[in-house]
């Protein structure tokens, strides 16, 4: 399964921290880490996505 899915349930609510890392079969300190670095890529992902759309307008 896709870790980036499993994460996102989590930070959805669909199931636990417990059960991401029972999914995953990672430890609570190491998911904690696991969950950090995903919300950052997301973050990092719209940014991107924010600044390629303001350059297409701009070329518009």
């Amino acid at each position: 399964m896709d870790k980036r899915k499993v994460i996102t349930a989590y930070r959805r609510g669909f199931i636990t921290i417990q059960e991401c890392g029972q999914i995953l079969g990672i430890e609570d300190i190491r998911l904690s880490q696991m969950v950090q670095d995903s919300v950052e890529s997301l973050r990092e992902d719209n940014q991107q996505a924010d600044r390629l759309s303001l350059k297409s307008s701009n070329a518009e």
